[in-house]
């Protein structure tokens, strides 16, 4: 048998049952998109996620109070010994050490003249925009003090918008919290992470931050350093200058690299928990390629019994159905990337902040797939063909 005479043979056959044809490719179509959708979000947002977090530095290490895991009888009976001013300071001398960040977050009230707004409210010292890479658009941040700060405040690009309006903010008086504080800067606009709108934020320093809230420790304690030490070993020094304060090891140290770590699997895994629930769709589809198949295989058997009279071979027969199969699959395929392409340019238009990323291998993958999909499904009908007697086939007829 020519490729020729197959081909126009494999055309026939699909060409002759056009809706049963149609609801086939529909079927992996939906499949093949809902995958390649479902991963292209997952892979943009573990990409977004990453890139937010990785914007605070790469260098950074993260000390809060309490131990995340504790087991046995003195784990339930051990105090928490809180973060304290003076631990951050302790860690100033520590060598590699560039800057130390303590850090308290709370909510309240802002208020200017009879504008009122519920916002954040971060507690930190002269060093924590640097740290955390947050330009200042307008007059400065926190000053550099030790104890006793004066009530100055910065305000983030959102809350001086929604407090001031067109008013210049400089050197006017706001309360936070009930609180008298003069307003020495303005944040840029840095966007949302995780959700967490860093636009809408008041700083404070941090002695005041603490009596506001009425706290007795810190929230959190950040230290960046400089190049030339690896995070674990940073992290070891700041765990031996601690232990020696508090004597036991009532708190937890996550690096920067940590964290992404964690991100990067958590979000994966999520990648492909979305991409299996999008293949349950692509199931359905192969599901349909087999009932077309059988389907087919039953009502061409006399049209099978002849082609072997005229000399095809089972293998002839076996590559001519597989073919039929693959050339559905690869069409459901290509309709579920356009399907897939449509709804993205909707979700784009809908929804522009959606991170979305399109990766080329990702789509082969998929046509990959929707052709692995097509042979598998078409594999038991297609021996089932090759393996029918000529003579009983044309009996059939």
């Amino acid at each position: 048998m020519r490729l020729s005479d197959a081909t126009r043979l494999v055309a026939r056959a699909l060409l002759t049952s056009r809706l049963r044809t149609f609801l086939t490719v529909l079927g992996i179509a939906i499949g093949i998109a809902a995958v390649s959708l479902l991963t292209t979000i997952g892979t943009g947002l573990q990409l977004y996620v990453l890139e937010n977090f990785s914007q605070f530095g790469s260098r950074i290490v993260a000390i809060n109070p309490g131990k995340v895991q504790t087991g046995g009888i003195g784990g339930l009976l051990s105090s928490t010994r809180p973060l304290s001013l003076a631990d951050a300071e302790s860690l100033r001398p520590l060598p590699f050490v560039e800057k130390v960040v303590p850090v308290i977050q709370g909510a309240g009230a802002i208020e200017f003249g009879r504008r009122v707004r519920h916002t954040d409210i971060i507690g930190g010292n002269g060093e924590m925009a640097a740290a955390w890479r947050f330009a200042v658009a307008q007059g400065r941040f926190l000053p550099v003090v030790s104890g006793n700060s004066q009530p100055f405040a910065v305000l983030g690009a959102k809350v001086r918008r929604e407090l001031f309006g067109e008013t210049p903010a400089l050197g006017q008086f706001i309360r936070v919290g009930g609180e008298r504080y003069r307003v020495i800067g303005v944040m840029a606009p840095k966007g949302q992470m995780l959700g967490f709108d860093l636009d809408d934020i008041v700083y404070i320093p941090i002695d005041r931050a603490l009596a506001l809230f009425n706290r007795a420790g810190l929230m959190e304690i950040d230290v960046t350093y400089r190049a030339g030490i690896e995070a674990q070993a940073m992290a070891g020094r700041i765990r031996q200058r601690l232990l020696q304060r508090h004597g036991v090891e009532d708190f937890t140290i996550t690096t920067q690299d940590e964290m992404l770590s964690t991100l990067d699997r958590i979000l994966g895994l999520l990648t492909v928990a979305i991409g299996a629930i999008g293949g349950i769709s692509l199931l359905v589809g192969a599901i349909g390629i087999v009932t077309i198949m059988v389907t087919t295989v039953q009502e061409r058997t006399a049209e099978i019994g002849l082609l072997r009279a005229l000399g095809a071979t089972q293998r002839q027969i076996l590559l001519l159905f597989l073919g039929e199969a693959l050339l559905l699959a690869i069409a459901g395929g290509l309709f579920g990337l356009l399907l897939m392409g449509l709804m993205l340019g909707v979700l784009a238009l809908a929804i522009p902040a959606l991170p979305i990323s399109l990766s080329p291998f990702y789509l082969l993958l998929s046509l990959l797939l929707a052709a692995i999909v097509g042979l598998l499904a078409g594999v038991s009908p297609a021996w089932r063909a090759a393996g029918l007697d000529p003579v009983t086939a044309l009996q059939q007829e």
